[in-house]
Order: C-alpha cells, then sequence, then structure tokens
C-alpha cells in the first residue's frame, strides 16, 4: 500500500500542511521539524506524486531517457532516434510525448535520483540505455525503483543493457540486450585467423556489464585457439588487458600501458571506437604504424569509424535501429518480443585497421 502524506506527518509528528510546506520549500519551517519531516520521508520511502497536485491522472505525457553520456555519439545515436518515436510531431497528432534526456554521467546515484524524480512526474514511460553498473547493492535500488514505477503503469524498456529480473519474479522488463559477446568473440577470432597471438584488450571500467560480456567474448575467441589462461600465452592475454574508461584518452593511456607491458604487441582491441581512436595516436606517437605494424579494432561502428585513417575494422550495433525499436516499444505502438527479452545481433565490420602481423611479430 503506498505511503500517503499523511502517514509521513503521523511519523513526523506535524500536520499534512508541515509535510506539505517541507516538500514544497514555499514557507519557513523550523530546521527542527524540517529534519524531522525529511527523516520519515526517507525512513517511509515516500515519493511526492508531483502529477497528482494539479491533476488526478494515471501517467503524464513525460517519457525519461537515460543515458551515460549525450555527447557520446553512442548514446546520442541511441537518445535520438528513442525521441524521434516519442515525440512524432507532426506524424501522428495527439500522440506525441515529451522526452526528457537523463545525463547520468555514468554515476550510480545520478541513475537512482532520476528514477526517483521520473516517479514523481508519474512518467508514461522509461527508456534506460547502455551497460548496468555490476552492483549488488546497486541493482537492488534499481530493480526497486523500476518495480514501483510498473506498478504505476510507467512502460520501461532497457535498451543496450542485460535482463533485469526482481527475486519475486513479478516484474517483467522489456529488454533490448546487444550481443556484445558474440561480436567480442568474432572481433578477436578474425585477428587470430590472421595470425596474431600478443594481442592487447584495452577494456572499459570494471563494474560494468558491457565491460565484462566484451572481455568475457574476447577470451572465449583465445580459448578456442587453445590460448586460455591456463596456457603461457593466455596469460599473457590476461596480463595485455588494461581497464579504462570509454573515452579517447583513456585508450591512448592504455595503449602507452600496454606497450610498456610488451614493446612486441602486433594488435590492440579497443573497448569502443572511441578509445580506438586514442590508441591509435599513442600507437603512431610511439613510431607504430597502423595495421603495418599494429593492427587496432574498435566496437560499435560510429559514424566516424569508417573515416578513421585506415577505416577502423569494429563490430557493428545497429544503434539508431534499437533506439527506434525501444521508443516504440515504450509508446506501446509495437508488441514485446517473446518473453520480453530480444537480442540485438552485431555485425563485424573488417576494415583497413587490421592485417596479418608483420614477419617476425607473431
Amino acid at each position: 500500500m503506498a505511503v500517503t502524506l499523511a502517514d509521513v506527518a503521523a511519523r513526523a509528528g506535524v500536520s499534512s500542511a508541515t509535510v506539505s510546506r517541507v516538500l514544497n520549500g514555499n514557507y519557513p519551517v523550523a530546521s527542527g521539524t524540517r529534519e524531522r519531516v525529511q527523516r520519515a520521508v526517507e525512513e517511509m520511502d515516500y515519493v511526492v506524486n508531483g502529477q497528482a497536485r494539479a491533476l488526478a491522472a494515471a501517467t503524464s505525457d513525460l517519457v525519461g531517457v537515460l543515458v551515460n553520456d549525450v555527447a557520446d555519439p553512442f548514446f546520442g545515436l541511441i537518445a535520438s532516434a528513442v525521441q524521434g518515436e516519442i515525440g512524432s510531431i507532426g506524424t501522428r497528432p495527439g500522440d506525441g510525448k515529451l522526452a526528457v534526456v537523463c545525463n547520468t554521467g555514468g554515476s550510480s546515484e545520478a541513475e537512482l535520483t532520476y528514477l526517483t524524480l521520473l516517479e514523481r512526474q508519474r512518467a508514461a514511460g522509461v527508456v534506460l540505455t547502455g551497460g548496468a553498473v555490476e552492483n549488488t547493492e546497486h541493482t537492488a535500488a534499481v530493480t526497486a525503483r523500476l518495480s514501483r514505477l510498473a506498478a504505476s503503469g510507467t512502460r520501461i524498456v532497457l535498451c543496450g543493457r542485460p535482463p533485469l529480473q526482481p527475486p519475486d519474479g513479478t516484474l517483467r522488463l522489456t529488454t533490448l540486450a546487444f550481443d556484445n559477446r558474440g561480436g567480442a568473440r568474432r572481433l578477436t577470432e578474425h585477428l587470430l585467423s590472421l595470425g596474431h597471438r600478443r594481442i592487447g584488450y584495452v577494456a572499459g571500467p570494471v563494474e560494468r556489464s558491457t565491460t565484462r560480456h566484451r572481455l568475457e567474448g574476447h577470451r572465449q575467441a583465445l580459448a578456442a585457439y587453445g590460448l586460455g589462461p591456463d596456457t603461457p600465452a593466455g596469460a599473457d592475454a590476461v596480463r595485455l588487458t588494461v581497464h579504462g574508461s570509454y573515452d579517447r584518452s583513456s585508450g591512448y593511456d592504455a595503449a602507452l600501458e600496454l606497450l610498456r607491458r610488451d614493446a612486441g604487441v602486433t594488435a590492440v582491441v579497443a573497448a569502443n571506437d572511441t578509445v580506438a581512436l586514442g590508441v591509435c595516436a599513442a600507437l603512431r606517437e610511439s613510431g607504430r604504424s597502423i595495421p603495418g605494424d599494429v593492427s587496432v579494432a574498435g566496437f560499435d561502428d560510429l559514424p566516424f569509424s569508417v573515416d578513421a585513417s585506415p577505416a577502423l575494422t569494429t563490430v557493428r550495433i545497429p544503434l539508431q535501429e534499437a533506439g527506434a525499436r525501444a521508443g516504440r516499444l515504450v509508446m506501446g505502438r509495437q508488441a514485446p518480443p517473446p518473453g520480453g527479452v530480444a537480442t540485438v545481433a552485431t555485425e563485424l565490420m573488417v576494415r583497413g585497421s587490421t592485417a596479418p602481423p608483420a614477419a617476425g611479430r607473431v
């Protein structure tokens, strides 16, 4: 049963009007009283229903789209496609809603805060994009907020995240999961088939699901070639893994670290295309040519990948198509996939940044 304003008032030992004044912040309240009310709100997990203040409605015309970094082309492409379906201005009169892009900056706390704010606004839908933070406490907190949102009628779509299922099995979320493992495995298999064995890997943040899945695919390919962790070459693969952020500077720094660990590395797989650009810059500044001395591969197939010099071998995720599908799902214009989960296929894009290793550098 939902906690009411009166429940909070009773817990704090004040009137409902006083609770309202504290929450609205538009009337002076003694500091001691304010602290009691705020403590009661936190203890009872009370969520303000902002829309109900003006109109008793089931949901609002607002759809929240949570992204890690709107300046990152990966998230920008998804968010743009989602917003295009949500707005639908001029194509379906009266059917569009307001898309609000929430930039978390990769912060777990910001993600939870935005979900709470969207709950207060009785959002009609929420789309969470990109990899999830793999932390038990955070996962539980996200699950609790999504459960409350779904119970109030909010449509929820996970785009680029692994499925999320509460322990009690009562909440079913629509999920568009990217095939990160399969794409990473095919990418490393491509390098192995060319003859590379000294392969460096620039991974993303340790706690991200995308990082783990892509790294697992990479190591699955190595194991299939007899380079598992129990072999000398496989042990080298672990040693030649550097974690960082999903940005260019991280790729630059990681490439220098890889060269320090093994100056004879013949190929580098990057966490994404942006990181790959940083890797390429560091290699060139270190006197290595691409792909003559070191092959480089990325992931995502962002628009600039084909225009890099040489063009970047990468794994294509159909980001715009996935974002548009997420938009239709959150608007209820497309039926959810069977079981609520669909896997978005990836495609290996072989270009000029990869080639067989130079003679004597295997």
